[in-house]
Order: C-alpha cells, then structure tokens, then sequence
C-alpha cells in the first residue's frame, strides 16, 4: 500500500514542473490614469464635491434653453458684411445645384440615342 504522505511528495513533485496559472493583470486598474481618476474622485467624497446628479431631462431642457438664448442673441445683431457675403454665395450654390439637378433628371428621361446624338453635334470632324 502506498502512504498518503507519498502520494502528496510526488504530486508536488509533478506540479514543480508545471507553470502554475497566474490572473493576468487588468489594463484598466493598472492604467495611472485611472489611478489618478480613482484618487480625485476618493478625494471629491471625503469632501463632498461630487458632481451634482440631475435627471436627462432636465438637461435636455436646460440645453434647449440655452440654444434658443443664443438664437435670441443672434437674432438681435445685425449680420457683419462677411456673413452676408457668404450668405448670397451659399445661395447662389444652391440654385446652381438645384439647376444642375433638374437638367441631370431631364436627361435622364429622354431616350439615350437622343443624349448620345447631342454629344455627337459637339464633335468635330477632320477631314482629310
């Protein structure tokens, strides 16, 4: 019969061989930034200066309300001469884009022979 007392020697004698599993290291807990954020945010408890919680909504509101005080604002100065510029250029684009369109969509109707017969008017010929 064998004895217990062996069984466990040769056992750890086998597991000496073997690499034993370690936990890998986790990068974010390892990470100094989150080190540093972990310490401010111990800190800001102690002292009681945590961010204050407001519900979604309420911020949704408040940053509806801030849009339209800054509409408002602008609404109430007069636009500079670079903006008003830039305003008929935009414009100016947009009818030009709207023009380009509806020709695309106008030759996208009429049959391709017809297209391709326009084309041929453009070219010239070399006689020899």
């Amino acid at each position: 019969m064998v004895q217990p007392h062996q069984v466990i020697e040769s056992q750890q004698q086998e597991d000496g061989d073997l690499i034993k599993p370690r936990k890998p290291p986790n990068p974010i807990v390892a990470s100094h930034q989150h080190r540093a954020l972990h310490q401010e945010l111990l800190f800001c408890h102690r002292r009681g200066l945590l961010p204050r919680r407001e519900p979604e909504l309420q911020r949704v509101l408040e940053h509806k309300q801030r849009e339209q005080h800054k509409q408002r604002e602008l609404a109430l100065h007069p636009p500079s001469d670079l903006e008003a510029k830039l305003r008929t250029i935009q414009q100016r684009l947009q009818v030009c884009e709207l023009e380009e369109k509806k020709r695309n969509e106008s030759q996208q109707n009429v049959p391709e022979f017809v297209r391709v017969r326009g084309t041929l008017k453009h070219v010239q010929t070399f006689s020899s």
